[in-house]
Protein backbone atom coordinates (compact mmCIF):
# COMPACT_ATOMS: atom_id res chain seq x y z
CA UNK A 1 0.00 0.00 0.00
CA UNK A 2 1.01 3.63 -0.46
CA UNK A 3 1.89 5.37 2.81
CA UNK A 4 2.45 9.11 3.27
CA UNK A 5 4.34 11.23 5.78
CA UNK A 6 2.93 14.74 5.77
CA UNK A 7 3.94 18.11 7.20
CA UNK A 8 2.12 18.80 10.47
CA UNK A 9 1.46 22.43 9.54
CA UNK A 10 0.86 22.45 5.78
CA UNK A 11 -0.21 18.80 5.22
CA UNK A 12 2.12 18.73 2.20
CA UNK A 13 3.77 15.39 1.47
CA UNK A 14 7.26 15.02 2.93
CA UNK A 15 7.81 11.43 1.86
CA UNK A 16 5.59 8.69 0.47
CA UNK A 17 5.99 5.25 -0.99
CA UNK A 18 5.07 1.60 -0.97
CA UNK A 19 5.26 0.17 2.55
CA UNK A 20 3.43 -2.21 4.85
CA UNK A 21 3.33 0.40 7.64
CA UNK A 22 4.22 3.95 8.57
CA UNK A 23 7.13 2.51 10.60
CA UNK A 24 8.55 0.78 7.52
CA UNK A 25 8.21 3.95 5.41
CA UNK A 26 9.78 6.10 8.13
CA UNK A 27 12.77 3.76 8.43
CA UNK A 28 13.18 3.90 4.64
CA UNK A 29 13.09 7.72 4.72
CA UNK A 30 15.73 7.79 7.46
CA UNK A 31 17.99 5.41 5.51
CA UNK A 32 17.68 7.78 2.53
CA UNK A 33 18.53 10.72 4.83
CA UNK A 34 15.24 12.50 4.12
CA UNK A 35 14.70 15.63 6.21
CA UNK A 36 11.55 14.80 8.19
CA UNK A 37 11.29 18.17 9.92
CA UNK A 38 7.71 19.01 10.95
CA UNK A 39 6.47 15.47 10.14
CA UNK A 40 3.08 14.56 11.58
CA UNK A 41 3.62 11.24 13.37
CA UNK A 42 0.95 11.67 16.03
CA UNK A 43 0.04 8.37 17.67
CA UNK A 44 2.27 6.38 15.32
CA UNK A 45 3.33 2.87 16.33
CA UNK A 46 7.08 3.04 15.87
CA UNK A 47 7.95 0.32 18.38
CA UNK A 48 11.55 -0.79 17.89
CA UNK A 49 12.03 1.44 14.84
CA UNK A 50 15.54 2.15 13.58
CA UNK A 51 15.55 5.96 13.43
CA UNK A 52 19.25 6.42 14.09
CA UNK A 53 20.42 9.89 12.97
CA UNK A 54 16.86 10.82 11.91
CA UNK A 55 16.14 14.46 11.18
CA UNK A 56 12.88 15.03 13.04
CA UNK A 57 13.11 18.63 14.25
CA UNK A 58 9.67 20.05 15.07
CA UNK A 59 8.09 16.65 14.37
CA UNK A 60 4.73 15.94 16.02
CA UNK A 61 5.06 12.68 17.95
CA UNK A 62 2.27 13.19 20.49
CA UNK A 63 1.33 9.80 22.00
CA UNK A 64 3.62 7.98 19.56
CA UNK A 65 4.88 4.57 20.63
CA UNK A 66 8.67 4.62 20.31
CA UNK A 67 9.36 1.90 22.88
CA UNK A 68 12.69 0.25 22.12
CA UNK A 69 13.32 2.56 19.15
CA UNK A 70 16.86 3.58 18.16
CA UNK A 71 16.91 7.38 17.99
CA UNK A 72 20.60 7.70 18.78
CA UNK A 73 22.10 10.83 17.27
CA UNK A 74 18.68 11.98 16.03
CA UNK A 75 17.77 15.66 15.62
CA UNK A 76 14.61 16.09 17.69
CA UNK A 77 14.98 19.81 18.39
CA UNK A 78 11.64 21.35 19.28
CA UNK A 79 9.87 18.02 18.63
CA UNK A 80 6.48 17.63 20.29
CA UNK A 81 6.65 14.28 22.09
CA UNK A 82 4.27 14.76 25.01
CA UNK A 83 2.76 11.52 26.31
CA UNK A 84 4.98 9.50 23.94
CA UNK A 85 6.18 6.07 25.05
CA UNK A 86 9.97 5.97 24.83
CA UNK A 87 10.46 3.03 27.21
CA UNK A 88 13.91 1.51 26.68
CA UNK A 89 14.51 3.77 23.65
CA UNK A 90 18.07 4.69 22.69
CA UNK A 91 18.35 8.48 22.54
CA UNK A 92 22.08 8.60 23.22
CA UNK A 93 23.65 11.66 21.65
CA UNK A 94 20.28 12.88 20.38
CA UNK A 95 19.55 16.61 20.19
CA UNK A 96 16.35 17.26 22.12
CA UNK A 97 16.86 21.00 22.60
CA UNK A 98 13.51 22.59 23.52
CA UNK A 99 11.70 19.28 22.90
CA UNK A 100 8.33 18.79 24.58
CA UNK A 101 8.49 15.54 26.56
CA UNK A 102 5.69 16.57 28.92
CA UNK A 103 4.38 13.42 30.66
CA UNK A 104 6.37 11.16 28.32
CA UNK A 105 7.45 7.71 29.49
CA UNK A 106 11.22 7.23 29.27
CA UNK A 107 11.65 4.31 31.70
CA UNK A 108 15.01 2.66 31.10
CA UNK A 109 15.75 4.98 28.17
CA UNK A 110 19.35 5.70 27.20
CA UNK A 111 19.82 9.48 27.10
CA UNK A 112 23.59 9.43 27.63
CA UNK A 113 25.23 12.53 26.14
CA UNK A 114 21.84 13.77 24.89
CA UNK A 115 21.21 17.50 24.64
CA UNK A 116 18.07 18.29 26.65
CA UNK A 117 18.70 22.03 26.96
CA UNK A 118 15.40 23.79 27.77
CA UNK A 119 13.47 20.54 27.23
CA UNK A 120 10.00 20.34 28.81
CA UNK A 121 10.04 17.14 30.86
CA UNK A 122 7.34 18.21 33.28
CA UNK A 123 5.74 15.10 34.74
CA UNK A 124 7.93 12.81 32.61
CA UNK A 125 8.61 9.30 33.86
CA UNK A 126 12.34 8.50 33.71
CA UNK A 127 12.91 5.68 36.22
CA UNK A 128 16.23 3.91 35.65
CA UNK A 129 17.00 6.15 32.65
CA UNK A 130 20.64 6.67 31.68
CA UNK A 131 21.29 10.43 31.68
CA UNK A 132 25.07 10.18 32.03
CA UNK A 133 26.69 13.29 30.61
CA UNK A 134 23.38 14.69 29.39
CA UNK A 135 23.13 18.45 28.96
CA UNK A 136 19.97 19.59 30.73
CA UNK A 137 20.65 23.31 31.09
CA UNK A 138 17.40 25.14 31.80
CA UNK A 139 15.34 21.94 31.45
CA UNK A 140 11.94 21.72 33.14
CA UNK A 141 11.84 18.64 35.36
CA UNK A 142 8.97 19.65 37.62
CA UNK A 143 7.24 16.53 38.97
CA UNK A 144 9.44 14.28 36.84
CA UNK A 145 10.22 10.82 38.21
CA UNK A 146 13.97 10.24 38.11
CA UNK A 147 13.98 7.32 40.55
CA UNK A 148 17.05 5.20 39.85
CA UNK A 149 18.14 7.43 36.96
CA UNK A 150 21.88 7.79 36.43
CA UNK A 151 22.68 11.52 36.39
CA UNK A 152 26.48 11.08 36.54
CA UNK A 153 28.12 14.14 34.95
CA UNK A 154 24.75 15.51 33.79
CA UNK A 155 24.70 19.31 33.47
CA UNK A 156 21.62 20.62 35.31
CA UNK A 157 22.48 24.33 35.59
CA UNK A 158 19.29 26.41 35.87
CA UNK A 159 17.15 23.29 35.54
CA UNK A 160 13.78 23.51 37.26
CA UNK A 161 13.57 20.45 39.50
CA UNK A 162 10.71 21.45 41.77
CA UNK A 163 8.98 18.33 43.14
CA UNK A 164 11.10 16.05 40.95
CA UNK A 165 11.38 12.60 42.47
CA UNK A 166 14.49 10.48 42.71
CA UNK A 167 17.36 12.91 43.28
CA UNK A 168 20.09 11.64 45.58
CA UNK A 169 19.75 14.46 48.11
CA UNK A 170 16.16 13.59 49.02
CA UNK A 171 13.12 12.08 47.40
CA UNK A 172 11.36 15.37 46.70
CA UNK A 173 13.52 18.36 45.91
CA UNK A 174 12.78 21.88 44.82
CA UNK A 175 16.02 23.40 43.60
CA UNK A 176 16.82 25.81 40.82
CA UNK A 177 20.00 23.93 40.05
CA UNK A 178 21.96 20.90 41.12
CA UNK A 179 25.28 22.55 40.30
Amino acid sequence: MIVDIVNRFTFEHIFSGEAESLKELLEKAVRQEVDLAEANLMGADLTGANLRQARLSKAYLYRANLAGADLSGADLTDAKMSKADLTDADLSGADLTSANLHRATLAGANLAQANLTKADMIGASLPNANLMGATMIGAFLTRADLTGADLTDAELTRAETCLARGFRTNDWSCAASLR
